[in-house]
């Protein structure tokens, strides 16, 4: 993939930014993009004879000279040890991961980054494919991937994943992130935040899940949002373009106006985690819907 971020250069505060491919899976277009018609999303992102459409879990690399950030971890690649073969490879079979490719480790050895040399990691929820990365198989044990690094998540998405209501029971593993809690790696966030770290700040979005976090990294001039499963594609600017995953799409609808509104205002750009082409896009604000610029 031909990266926009990487031909940007781009530097917000003391950090350059940098998008991580942790590997391409797949889900059901339908569930992607919940009641609009299949006619008009697969002109966007086609499907496979199954219905799955491709989609990247891109994480995001802040790197400066004292602090590398990393924000959410892909799907992981150790299913089969965490889970045993038989649920290992349905899982991995059902969600189409890919074991071709990038992945975590090889996308970070790019920038020069080793597991140990990361500070920070920060979820945007405890979802399989957005923190799974975050733990691994290592020496008999689920430890932490990052050995150096403090974890941080919404408190209320912690409480959600480890007491999941059933529709999204499948989504939350709490080998994922279990042991991170046990060693006290994981710090729990009460609710929006300025400045977690240095230009970097979190907002709350319930519409996805509870506690998901929208995390965005500004300064004076420049800001970019991880949009998670707020605006997870690039096709998902559009407001009525909701998953069918998303527990409230009313109050999912109501969160992106807001946000595409002051991110459009302030032409800062979006990064789309799960857009298997597009990794950032600034947009338009069309008055009653909002669409992509062309840059």
């Amino acid at each position: 993939m031909n990266s926009k971020l990487e031909n940007l250069n781009l530097k917000i505060g003391n950090y350059t930014l940098h998008p991580i491919p942790t590997g391409e899976f797949g889900l059901d277009g339908g569930a992607m993009f919940g009641t609009v018609p299949k006619v008009l999303w697969e002109k966007a992102i086609p499907a496979d004879e199954k219905n799955r459409i491709p989609m990247e879990a891109r994480a995001l690399l802040l790197k400066s000279d004292g602090s590398n950030i990393l924000i959410d971890c892909g799907n992981g690649g150790d299913y089969v040890a965490k889970y045993g073969d038989k649920l290992g490879h349905q899982f991995e079979s059902m969600y189409n991961i890919s074991s071709e490719g990038p992945n975590l480790k090889k996308s970070l050895a790019k920038f020069g980054i080793k597991p140990e040399d990361i500070h920070h990691v920060i979820f945007s929820h405890l979802h399989f494919d957005h923190c799974g990365g975050g733990t691994e198989f290592r020496d008999g044990k689920i430890k932490a991937t990052f050995p150096n690094a403090k974890y941080y998540v919404q408190k209320s998405n912690y409480e959600t994943a480890i007491k999941p209501n059933r529709r999204e029971r499948a989504s939350y593993l709490q080998a994922n992130f279990q042991c991170l809690i046990e060693d006290g790696t994981l710090q729990l966030i009460d609710g929006a935040k300025e400045n977690l770290l240095p230009n970097i700040s979190v907002r709350i979005s319930d519409g996805h899940t509870q506690g998901q976090q929208v995390i965005i990294i500004s300064d004076d001039k420049k800001g970019i949002v991880y949009c998670a499963d707020l605006v997870p594609t690039s096709a998902h600017v559009k407001l009525a373009w909701v998953m069918g995953y998303d527990l409230n799409p009313l109050k999912i609808i109501e969160e992106k106006q807001q946000l595409l509104s002051e991110v459009a205002a302030k032409n800062w750009y979006l990064f789309f985690e799960h857009d298997p082409v597009v990794d950032i896009s600034q947009i338009i604000d069309k008055g009653h819907d909002f669409a992509l610029k062309e840059f």
